[in-house]
């Protein structure tokens, strides 16, 4: 409200106090949008900001280096920052593209996950594991 508008309002009051008139200044400043409204914390500075929500991640590890063809090895790790039961799936890489194979586990209460695999590809494969919104690091198992 600027001082105009308290002359309109309360015109048909004869005598104002200087107080009167500052104490109808400070109650409807923070109705006023824009100069001198006051914060709820008591100053001008802004409220802290909300911490975002950590990232999910996974981790990697295989229980071998390397494997003859077709037998069976495992992948395993652990998921931070997802729920219980988000299901990771194993990707390869293949030329320049990470292809999903058909494995896939749900992660258990405490984020752990382990999953059989079999590979047929000769040469050094790169695996990673994908779910929740993670991608973990490459692991490597060379096929013979």
């Amino acid at each position: 409200m600027t001082v105009d508008r308290l002359k309109l309002k309360y015109a048909s009051v004869k005598y104002v106090s200087v107080a009167g008139i500052a104490a109808l200044a400070v109650l409807a400043g923070p109705a006023v949008a824009g100069v001198g409204a006051v914060t709820p914390h008591g100053g001008d500075a802004p409220a802290p900001a909300a911490t975002a929500a950590p990232r999910p991640t996974l981790t990697a590890k295989s229980t071998v280096a390397g494997v003859r063809a077709w037998h069976d090895f495992r992948i395993y790790g652990v998921a931070h920052h997802m729920r219980a039961g988000t299901r990771v799936t194993l990707q390869q890489k293949q030329g320049k593209r990470w292809v999903s194979l058909p494995a896939s586990v749900y992660t258990a209460r405490n984020g752990a996950y382990n999953m059989r695999v079999k590979l047929g590809l000769k040469g050094r494969n790169s695996l990673r594991i994908v779910g929740g919104g993670a991608i973990s690091p490459v692991v490597y198992v060379t096929v013979r």
